[in-house]
């Protein structure tokens, strides 16, 4: 499955997974604009991944890692 911005908790889930050690309450955004991009199954544009989406993903991580 090929993930798109617009997929958060697919998103977060899967980051959630693969940094487990990651208390996602303290990441920059920087730094998980290069996570998400960096996920193997990540397939859209990396210049469409703003402060909102960004803050949505963190959000659903939050959610995912309680």
């Amino acid at each position: 499955m090929q993930l798109k911005w617009s997929d958060v908790l697919e998103i977060a889930i899967e980051l959630a997974e693969r940094k487990p050690d990651v208390d996602p309450r303290y990441v920059n955004f920087v730094n998980l604009h290069r996570w998400v991009v960096e996920l193997p199954d990540f397939a859209d544009e990396p210049s469409r991944g703003g402060e909102k989406v960004l803050e949505a993903i963190q959000a659903a991580w939050i959610e995912e890692a309680e």
